[in-house]
């Protein structure tokens, strides 16, 4: 069996640790590392006279830099410092991977230096389960926990005034993590979060249909969310069409994403008038596969929509495709 390998990241205060310690508990894996610690085992060996930005801090190394001239603005300043901070532990985090997956242990690593784009995971593909998320929260949920990590720490004065940068490492690690198709998890609730991310690990799934009109879209999707699913992809079934028209789906368990999504077809008239007539000539019939952290949550979904009137029976569908 390949061992698990689960990485966290996010910038500070956003509450990874917390949640790789729970993670770890709940698939009782019993190794977790945090890349803080592998941070300063590197900086023993490379001295700051070589690397000044590793011996910064993720949301200071940016001072360091010295060809400050090559960036637009501060924030591109701000990403350069703390992608270089990083550079210098990733290479360190993916030995420690390398020795787990060799002896066939599972691992959770935490941390911000774990950026998409920079850390290499396709080496380790075919031997490990390798699951990869970043943490992200609102402005006022993060600053208030970013006050608190720093009194937790007695590091207040050092950390508060860097609120901001931390905020832009937030931004640039969420965006490298859409453009590398790495899930983004929305840390408003520790429990919710929990059961998006087992969701991806389970992968306790099941192809559901339903037929409903455009206006119940947002309840279908709250049930899903609220449950701890997410779907991958949606199916429409049109007369006369031989196979059904699929879409694929990504950050569906994202609320913003989804709510902003929802938003914009009940703001946007061209974008609802097409999707109306998708559901129209589709007899607002459609499937999903729904993806949930465990088989009684994905019970429970399946449940709820039903109650809401919201199934339809899969064999009407598939006569439907025979003849």
């Amino acid at each position: 069996m390949k061992p698990y390998v689960i990485l966290i990241g996010s910038a500070s205060g956003i509450g990874k640790s917390t949640i790789a310690s729970e993670i770890s508990k709940k698939l009782q894996i019993k190794y977790l590392i945090e890349t803080d610690f592998v941070r300063e085992v590197v900086r023993g060996i490379i001295g700051s006279d070589y690397a000044p930005a590793l011996h910064k801090s993720s949301f200071d190394a940016y001072t360091t830099l010295r060809d400050t001239f090559n960036y637009k603005s501060q924030k591109d300043l701000i990403k350069a410092g703390f992608e270089e901070h990083a550079s210098f532990v990733i290479p360190a985090v993916e030995k420690i991977i390398s020795r787990c997956v060799k002896d066939k242990e599972s691992i959770v690593i935490e941390g911000v230096h774990l950026v998409p784009g920079l850390i290499n995971l396709k080496q380790f593909t075919d031997v490990a389960n390798i699951y990869f998320f970043i943490l992200t929260a609102d402005k006022k949920s993060h600053q208030e926990r970013f006050i608190k990590r720093a009194i937790a720490i007695k590091r207040g004065g050092t950390q508060l005034d860097y609120f901001e940068e931390n905020r832009i490492i937030n931004d640039d690690l969420t965006q490298m993590a859409e453009k590398f198709n790495i899930p983004v998890i929305d840390n408003e609730d520790i429990k919710v979060s929990l059961k998006k991310i087992l969701s991806y690990i389970n992968e306790v799934r099941q192809v559901v249909y339903l037929k409903h009109s455009l206006d119940d879209i947002t309840l279908e999707r709250d049930i899903i969310i609220k449950h701890g699913g997410r779907i991958t992809d949606i199916s429409y079934y049109i007369d006369d069409f031989d196979e059904p028209l699929r879409r694929t789906v990504t950050n569906y368990d994202d609320n913003k994403y989804s709510q902003d999504f929802l938003t914009n077809i009940h703001n946007n008239q061209k974008d609802k008038q097409s999707l109306e007539t998708l559901y129209k000539l589709s007899n607002n019939i459609h499937s999903h596969t729904i993806c949930a952290p465990d088989k009684e949550s994905l019970e429970k979904i399946i449940k709820e929509l039903d109650e809401n009137n919201l199934l339809y029976d899969e064999k009407l569908v598939k006569n439907k495709e025979n003849k």
